[in-house]
């Protein structure tokens, strides 16, 4: 596989968005060390530390209460501000607007819910409606938080199916259309 770097000088930063159980995680990691950049995935679970209180009462009080949702989000569209990165999450390609390349991942409602069955195990009928129905809150919140529509994604730089590729290929496709956009610059 192909080696590339940010050119000196430049920063560089990607913003990577798409539903649960579509990869986002995986390949935002893979792609981070690849560009040997950092990851950038602030979450509930980093919020509650920063509060001192548990994962279980930050999301309990977030049911009735904006604030955290909006705290994390700017959180990370902050952090992502700093420094070269990757920022990863649901929101990615709509909150970061200076993103220099934004890549939107989308996998079929049945391979999803069968990526969260093998990580997590469960019930798959199960998975597949408690998915469906995450997807459902979830894109209520995004209207209702900042008037965004997250199965509106047309915009996006980059739309990968990730039935069609490993993580790796993935990777490298988001590689060569960052090169190609010249944001990178192959090791020769």
């Amino acid at each position: 596989m192909a080696e590339y770097f940010i050119p000196n000088g430049k920063e560089l930063r990607i913003a990577l968005s798409g539903k649960s159980g579509c990869g986002n995680t995986t390949v935002s990691t893979l792609l981070a060390n690849k560009l040997s950049i950092k990851l950038i995935n602030f979450t509930f679970r980093q919020l509650a530390e920063e509060k001192n209180i548990t994962l279980a009462e930050l999301i309990e009080r977030a049911k009735s209460d904006s604030s955290y949702d909006k705290e994390v989000d700017s959180k990370q569209v902050m952090l992502a501000q700093k420094e070269s990165c990757v920022l990863g999450s649901r929101l990615a390609i709509w909150m970061l607007k200076e993103a220099d390349l934004k890549v939107y991942l989308i996998a079929s409602d049945e391979i999803r819910a069968k990526r969260i069955f093998n990580r997590e195990g469960g019930n798959l009928d199960e998975i597949k409606k408690f998915t469906a129905m995450r997807d459902a809150e979830d894109s209520g919140r995004y209207k209702k938080l900042y008037g965004i529509d997250n199965n509106d994604y047309d915009f996006a730089d980059l739309k990968i199916d990730t039935a069609l590729y490993t993580p790796e290929q993935i990777v490298d496709i988001i590689l060569k259309t960052a090169h190609n956009k010249n944001l990178l610059e192959l090791k020769i």
